[in-house]
């Protein structure tokens, strides 16, 4: 192996940070029309150190959509789109701590510059903007104000970028695409489904005869756990129904294709199986991303509201209610929240046939 050449030029550090440049970038508004307002330095540092973090969150997930939009994904590239996945949910951990420094700044002391900043706004993110797009929060996904208002406040040149990139598959997309495409449903003589629902109607008729029999319980109570016990097997139904899958699709309970959803709950319900840990890695993590966004806008709205009370946002919006039905509404994978829905006591799994639990392990032959 060759040893890594040196580098020829001297490598300063200010130079390779582009300091001059980054520490030159932050120049208040307040001053054209008096004296500065000292919190909005603190204010102009804090959304740029965004930006550059939404820069590597890109980064990362340019590279992992790169490896997940291709027909087979290999072992060590899931490896590598888990790690980078990883990466971004620590990213996120970050931002969402930064608002903490942000709320060191009180009401009043955003009042002496906020209005210097019409109208620009948070709207105008286009990276943040991009990292939903890709993430596959697409126009259509949007709540109503989204999709009416978004794209007008943005210059020609941002919303030409941003409407290319919604014509392209998106990361959702891709994951869809491959938990379409995870084997083992049938093998040789062995059909799962078949043998899963059998196992969910053997949980659930046990489940309603505990309902029926706990004698703690009033018949008030009863009625009301048996309704729900109802809508649970509505929902399992609904799982293994084509038919019926789609009629829920169509009203936006799910998002998945039926066979993505299929997919999903196997991995879940299998997760323990060599073959099955990274794919499960993957999917959690997914669910964690998409968790610490709504965590993240949720501490936004708390923040907006804190310094706002009921004003507009400088950007046009209804301010606090904007970001709080946006904290509801715009998710990303709202079906892998829903998984635990379809899981069943490990106790309860059907059983694997020998050679199929072989698949999903690795195996070592060692030459005799």
């Amino acid at each position: 192996m060759c040893a890594m050449q040196r580098n020829t030029t001297p490598c300063y550090y200010s130079d390779y940070l582009q300091l001059d440049k980054l520490l030159d970038s932050q120049h208040p508004e307040s001053p054209k029309y008096g004296e500065e307002a000292h919190e909005e330095m603190l204010f102009i540092i804090v959304h740029q150190a965004y930006e550059l973090w939404f820069k590597q969150i890109l980064h990362e997930m340019n590279a992992i959509y790169g490896e997940f939009n291709q027909k087979h994904i290999p072992e060590q590239s899931l490896g590598r789109i888990v790690s980078r996945l990883e990466r971004i949910e620590s990213i996120q951990k970050l931002l969402i701590d930064q608002i903490r420094i942000m709320e060191t700044m009180t009401p009043l002391d955003f009042l002496d510059f906020r209005d210097y900043l019409v109208p620009a706004s948070g709207f105008q993110s286009i990276q943040f903007k991009e990292i939903e797009i890709l993430l596959g929060l697409k126009s259509k996904y949007r709540i109503n104000f989204d999709q009416a208002s978004f794209y007008q406040r943005l210059n020609e040149k941002d919303r030409n970028h941003l409407q290319s990139l919604e014509q392209q598959p998106s990361l959702f997309d891709c994951v869809e695409k491959w938990l379409e495409r995870i084997p083992f449903f049938e093998f040789g003589e062995f059909q799962f489904w078949k043998a899963y629902g059998e196992a969910v109607d053997k949980m659930l008729n046990s489940d309603e005869e505990i309902i029926i029999n706990n004698e703690y319980l009033s018949d008030k109570d009863k009625e009301f756990q048996l309704k729900d016990l109802k809508t649970t097997r509505a929902s399992f139904d609904a799982l293994l129904d084509e038919e019926k899958y789609l009629e829920l699709k169509k009203e936006d309970k799910f998002r998945f294709s039926q066979k993505a959803m299929l997919g999903a709950v196997f991995i879940n319900l299998y997760r323990d199986e060599p073959m099955f840990q990274l794919p499960f890695r993957l999917l959690m993590t997914l669910t964690e991303i998409d968790e610490h966004f709504t965590t993240w806008r949720y501490r936004h709205v708390i923040m907006v509201q804190r310094m706002l009370g009921s004003k507009i946002g400088t950007g046009g919006s209804s301010g606090s209610d904007y970001l709080r039905q946006t904290t509801e509404n715009n998710r990303f994978f709202k079906d892998l929240f829903s998984l635990s829905t379809f899981l069943l006591p490990r106790s309860a799994l059907p059983e694997l046939p020998d050679a199929l639990k072989k698949a999903l392990n690795f195996y070592f032959h060692p030459e005799r």
